[in-house]
């Protein structure tokens, strides 16, 4: 593929940048590569005005790496709550560890450097290093990638490896030597507020001279979307299991797979008995409820969760002698991250027993 001369499209991006951009998010104060890294890694697959309220609760609790690699996973899951993607928020930790005791709290300063941390790919670590270092490095997330794939018109869905690589191809062309950390952020702009995924203001798009898609007047085409693939539905029970103080008992999951390393409530794929807990968990059922079931949406599967009420009487102590499991008092503020459906359906027990939100 042919590209266009790069300096008329740099000069082009960095004059709207300079009249339009956004210069006042969170992350665009006191820049540092830990404040850009956060936000970068918030902004996958989530929305700028759902990250600004996280990030700066985020800083607020974890203002520099040290304060993120010395806390609990708990505490660095509870901040995460809500965002979705939850080994983000692992891979964050585990990365803020490795840059304080392997780099001595500083960030590595090239693209390769950066991309040996957890959780941080090519564009990511092109964006600390660009927005952050000043230095000269391509970025391609999700407004990159529409932007020059509606310029070119080029075809395929980005997540094919020929895609792909004209994606780069195009994103190293046109990255300038100069302004890059404004340019970086200019591109990311254009696609978020003008090159959008629907109803794109190509009137107002610094680049619609010579954009392939306005020309053919089939913008809306590119990037060509990933091939559908029908998502499938699972089911499950969730048990909220109530003691005579009121309190939930809560389980923490594994580290990896669905909500790693947040805290649910105990699961079951049938209907469960009371046989099948009773006599590990030490108690008696009092009373059970059954409720509406609720859907939960991931990426590549739909979630019926139906949930279980069982008031029961606690016959040991033998949950509190664990540290997977827990009684959970709802009107405290938790410590730990409690994965999406679970706030929820503490909201709805708290409804229904007539207790407050802390």
């Amino acid at each position: 593929m042919t590209w266009h001369s790069a300096e008329p499209f740099q000069n082009a991006v960095l004059s709207w940048f300079d009249l339009h951009g956004r210069k006042d998010l969170p992350w665009q104060k006191n820049i540092s590569p830990y404040r850009v890294w956060v936000s970068e890694i918030m902004l996958q697959q989530t929305q700028v005005s759902t990250v600004i309220p996280y990030f700066d609760r985020f800083m607020d609790s974890f203002p520099t790496v040290e304060d993120l690699a010395m806390a609990p996973e708990d505490k660095v899951l509870q901040h995460w709550t809500g965002l979705g993607y939850y080994a983000r928020a692992r891979n964050l930790h585990n990365a803020a560890n490795q840059i304080w005791q392997n780099y001595q709290g500083a960030f590595p300063e090239s693209v390769e450097g950066l991309t040996e941390l957890p959780g941080i790919g090519q564009s990511t670590a092109g964006a600390i290093a660009s927005i952050s270092m000043g230095l000269r490095a391509p970025i391609l997330d999700g407004n990159v990638k529409r932007v020059l794939a509606r310029y070119h018109r080029i075809q395929g869905w980005p997540g094919q490896s020929v895609t792909l690589k004209q994606l780069w191809d195009a994103a190293e062309h046109y990255t300038p030597q100069e302004r890059v950390a404004d340019y970086t952020q200019a591109m990311m702009d254009l696609g978020a507020t003008v090159c959008t995924r629907s109803k794109p203001k190509c009137q107002s798009c610094p680049l619609n001279d010579k954009c392939q898609g306005l020309e053919l007047g089939d913008a809306l085409k590119y990037p060509n979307p990933k091939p559908k693939k029908k998502i499938p539905t699972k089911s499950t029970h969730m048990l909220l299991i109530e003691n005579h103080d009121g309190e939930l008992l809560l389980e923490k999951r594994p580290p990896s797979g669905i909500w790693g390393g947040l805290w649910s409530f105990l699961e079951s794929e049938n209907l469960p008995t009371v046989d099948e807990f009773a006599d590990s968990y030490q108690f008696e059922l009092e009373a059970q409820t059954t409720w509406e079931p609720i859907k939960h949406t991931f990426s590549h599967y739909h979630l019926m969760i139906t949930p279980i009420h069982w008031r029961v009487k606690a016959k040991s102590s033998k949950v509190m002698e664990s540290d997977r499991e827990i009684w959970y008092n709802p009107q405290s503020p938790a410590e730990f991250g409690l994965a999406t459906p679970v706030k929820k359906l503490i909201k709805q027990f708290q409804k229904a027993s007539g207790s407050p939100a802390p």
